[in-house]
């Protein structure tokens, strides 16, 4: 398996995951912001990300936030 890597597309707002070099041979929509891609024997290989921006702003303000409320109330 080859490294990880990660590209952002500024203008069109989207994160591209690459975890697999390997072909796509589908894909499939996780949310309305994430699709996974998959090879051939239906392995994930990569993931995009639209409204890439704010979707992880978002994901972290979330889990920053439960870790707090976590936090104070013990």
């Amino acid at each position: 398996m080859s490294k990880p890597k990660m590209r952002y597309f500024e203008q069109e707002d989207i994160l591209h995951l690459t975890i697999s070099d390997e072909p796509e041979a589908k894909s499939v929509e996780i949310n309305p912001n994430i699709t996974a891609e998959l090879n051939d024997l239906g392995e994930l290989i990569g993931l995009e990300i639209t409204n890439a921006s704010s979707f992880i702003r978002d994901s972290i303000l979330e889990s920053t936030q439960g870790k707090i409320l976590n936090l104070s109330t013990q």
